[in-house]
């Protein structure tokens, strides 16, 4: 995983521009990716998609001929969708168009400006203070013309037409874990899931500028949406050192949610629940109300609250390949839980069953503890009544629900339940 890691994490991306389609057609050569382009100037509900925006330079130079700042040198150091912009200024003229972060003087910060036309650069703090009075000159070559705002998605067609939604979002430029670490981890995904037999759900992965991406993308897919779309998770953050977090999903108590928390509660690893909250990623899209998809986010460090967010701190040694297996191997399990969490009818509903005729009664899974065992049959087979899933049994006997999966699979083939 950390090799495409590496060959995503310099290029230049945005919410638009060749950074996106270059970024697309690495991921494509690993799995099948469905490109589309949409149309700057195109309305997505209360939104326009803006025109495009592409830069091959820019830089800040002293009397000296030095460059003080270089886009060349680190592409965070222009803010993203910087208009065109060449000519010689004095320090004075040029400091408004400066960011840094004076709490964080080793680090670039991260800037944006989509929706209004302005430029500017980010520099380290420690180097914007000996900025000397003078002149400067000042180049930025980019492009801001109408093109067209790409993404891309890939669809696993399982035995139902109910979808589970995979969503990560590759428009920022240089930052490893804050959303190129979600595009690692969807695109690996997507293999353990094209590879898994037999899927119960559907499965679509979208790979999106985040915002106006997600918003163009249910604009085109509104209706399979509604119709279609059962649960989803948004990928990000996922290849630093820090705890498991999961934000719930806009109902709070989906099956889904629940499937996490099992997961992660019986996982050996350090973890939070959170409530579903605004701002955050791109579940506010999936989740605004007239969608209101179950959609949470499983994430390591949560955005916004590490000190390397949106700066260059954010790079390739900051995320490590053993986070990203974790999270990797986290999030399969889920979605192995997902595939599990059925509804089942005890077929011999009246009184509990003589477990030794079906030759359940010797404990044949060889767990220790023989109490143990019959607990655990006994309770599934007691609240299998088409009323409880699977993982609302296995969190009232506090056991992982794959666990119990094993039990459920070897009753429904002795023909002692069904599924519901």
């Amino acid at each position: 995983m950390y090799s495409l890691l590496k060959e995503l994490f310099p290029i230049c991306r945005s919410i638009t521009g060749d950074g996106v389609r270059e970024s697309l057609g690495i991921i494509g050569r690993r799995i099948p990716l469905r490109v589309t382009e949409v149309p700057s100037g195109t309305r997505c509900f209360d939104w326009t998609v803006p025109d495009e925006w592409n830069i091959s330079s820019a830089s800040i130079t002293d009397s000296k001929g030095r460059k003080t700042v270089d886009f060349a040198d680190n592409n965070l150091h222009v803010v993203n969708y910087s208009e065109p912009f060449s000519g010689t200024l004095e320090r004075e003229e040029l400091m408004p168009h400066l960011h840094s972060i004076p709490s964080q003087p080793d680090v670039i910060p991260y800037v944006t400006t989509y929706y209004k036309r302005r430029w500017g650069f980010c520099l380290r703090h420690k180097d914007l203070l000996k900025l000397k009075k003078g002149k400067y000159k000042v180049e930025i070559k980019s492009s801001l013309k109408p093109g067209s705002l790409t993404f891309a998605d890939a669809v696993i067609p399982g035995r139902t037409k109910k979808e589970i939604v995979i969503s990560s979002y590759l428009c920022h430029p240089s930052l490893a874990n804050d959303s190129i670490s979600g595009v690692v981890v969807a695109t690996h995904l997507y293999k353990y899931l094209k590879a898994r037999k037999d899927n119960y759900y559907s499965y679509r992965f979208i790979f999106v500028p985040e915002t106006i991406g997600a918003i163009a993308y249910l604009k085109m897919h509104k209706e399979h949406f509604l119709k279609n779309v059962y649960a989803g998770l948004v990928l990000t953050c996922l290849g630093d050192s820090g705890p498991f977090n999961y934000k719930k999903t806009r109902q709070g108590d989906h099956s889904l949610d629940r499937i996490c928390a099992n997961v992660l509660k019986h996982s050996g690893h350090p973890y939070s629940l959170r409530e579903f909250w605004l701002p955050g990623s791109d579940e506010r899209q999936y989740s605004s109300p007239g969608f209101n998809i179950p959609v949470g986010s499983l994430m390591r460090s949560v955005y916004g609250e590490f000190k390397e967010y949106h700066t260059s701190d954010d790079d390739l040694n900051f995320v490590k390949e053993k986070h990203l297996e974790e999270t990797l191997q986290m999030y399969k399990s889920v979605i192995d839980a997902v595939e599990s969490d059925f509804h089942y009818i005890n077929l011999n509903p009246f009184c509990e069953l003589h477990l030794s005729k079906y030759g359940l009664g010797s404990n044949p899974f060889k767990q220790e503890d023989p109490n143990r065992y019959f607990r655990k049959i006994l309770t599934l087979l007691n609240f299998s009544d088409g009323k409880h899933s699977l993982c609302e049994i296995a969190d009232k006997l506090d056991v992982p629900v794959l666990e119990l999966a094993e039990f459920a699979k070897t009753l429904e083939q002795k023909k002692l339940m069904r599924r519901s």
